[in-house]
């Protein structure tokens, strides 16, 4: 086994609705509603891990409705090891500035570089550039 610096940085939900959802988990969780950057609805982020909310057009159909966000030093090593493992680079997400991958099972999961990632007003990152 592979000691790995690769941790989960952010649980992030779609929503048709990202103000309606934040404002449910954070009376679920406790955590209060902190920021909006684009799409995005943030909570507190606690004991390290960070809870969003992603404005989607459609409901739920067959992406899933939360994915983890990994963050590496190196997301581009990253997404080598992961392939090394049997996940697998998605295609079509390129527009948005991500590295989205699924694992063996097909779930969507992002690779973002450790710190903070930074989004255009579409929320848009610029990581891979």
């Amino acid at each position: 086994m592979t000691d790995s610096s690769a941790q989960i940085n952010a649980l992030i939900l779609d929503a048709t609705d990202p103000e309606r959802l934040a404002r449910f988990w954070s009376e679920v969780l406790g955590r209060p509603v902190v920021g909006r950057t684009g799409p995005y609805v943030w909570l507190r982020r606690e004991n390290g891990l960070a809870l969003g909310f992603q404005r989607a057009d459609t409901p739920k159909s067959g992406k899933n409705r939360m994915h983890a966000d990994i963050a590496a030093p190196d997301p581009a090593a990253e997404q080598r090891r992961i392939e090394g493992l049997g996940g697998r680079r998605l295609e079509g997400y390129g527009d948005g500035g991500f590295l989205v991958m699924a694992d063996p099972e097909g779930n969507e999961f992002c690779v973002i570089p450790t710190g903070p990632v930074d989004l255009d007003d579409e929320g848009r990152a610029h990581y891979l550039d």
